[in-house]
């Protein structure tokens, strides 16, 4: 069973400017709730115990979200608005936090975790994408697989040929309708891109990940790039690639945000 997860939220949230060099882009609201509240409940809906949210120097608002406001409480308590506590409650789930000095990449952010994780499977969740299934949520999809092949899976998803170039995209083997094993991953390709599967916000891994986070070195964009270990990663074992069945929304894009809160304040009306 996979119980622990890592959300990497310490990039600087370029695409987002300039609200989010005040606001962190994982605390946009989606309705009353920030993005980052969404992926934490999706971990905990996915059976995730134990979460370390990887922060920068500047995202100290992230701390005071899901840390307790006794002065909140009590000024309810006191006004008998008493139905409003559960709204403020903590998540049922221990965080922990853990600054990244300098802004390296995915992958530098993920390094960080290894002590945390202790040789154990571990989910990792990107907090600027919100996918939702209120049936079967995302990361569960991914660790219901792990758990049949102990093998380290990635969350796929069909991109519009426009935006590959944007992501990481896999070339792969299928193995079941909705199943495959990458057999390579090509990290925003300008051209040629070997499919229209991309590799979004949602990964369980074996722990060997670290050992070949630890031996990369700076790809893409000058960063520890996630991809480029997971292509070394798949050399010595099987990686598979599980597509996602919900709605994908990239927060990072300013459409897709706006999708996000319009889905939202439908299926709750």
């Amino acid at each position: 069973m996979i119980k622990k997860a890592i959300i990497p939220a310490a990039g600087y949230g370029t695409r987002c400017l300039p609200i989010s060099k005040v606001v962190p882009k994982e605390l946009f609201p989606i309705g009353n709730k920030p993005a980052i509240d969404y992926i934490v409940e999706e971990a905990v809906a996915s059976g995730i115990e134990e979460i370390l949210i990887i922060v920068s120097r500047s995202k100290n608002l992230i701390f005071d979200y899901f840390d307790r406001s006794i002065e909140l409480e009590t000024f309810l308590q006191q006004k008998n608005k008493n139905h409003l506590l559960d709204k403020i409650k903590p998540p049922d789930v221990h965080i922990q936090y853990i600054r990244q000095p300098f802004a390296k990449g995915l992958g530098d952010a993920i390094k960080l975790g290894e002590r945390f994780i202790q040789n154990e499977p571990f989910a990792v969740l990107l907090p600027d994408e919100i996918i939702l299934n209120h049936k079967i949520p995302a990361l569960k999809q991914l660790t219901s697989v792990y758990e049949k092949h102990k093998e380290s899976v990635l969350g796929l998803y069909e991109v519009n040929p426009k935006q590959l170039s944007n992501y990481g995209i896999v070339k792969t083997n299928k193995i079941e309708t909705d199943l495959f094993k990458v057999t390579h991953i090509v990290e925003k390709p300008n051209h040629n891109p070997p499919s229209n599967l991309a590799v979004i916000g949602r990964y369980v891994f074996t722990p060997t990940i670290f050992s070949y986070l630890e031996n990369i070195k700076t790809g893409v964009d000058g960063e520890i790039q996630l991809t480029d270990a997971i292509n070394e990663l798949r050399k010595k074992e099987a990686c598979l690639g599980k597509l996602i069945t919900a709605e994908r929304f990239d927060i990072g894009r300013k459409e897709e945000y706006l999708k996000a809160i319009t889905y939202l304040k439908d299926i709750e009306e």
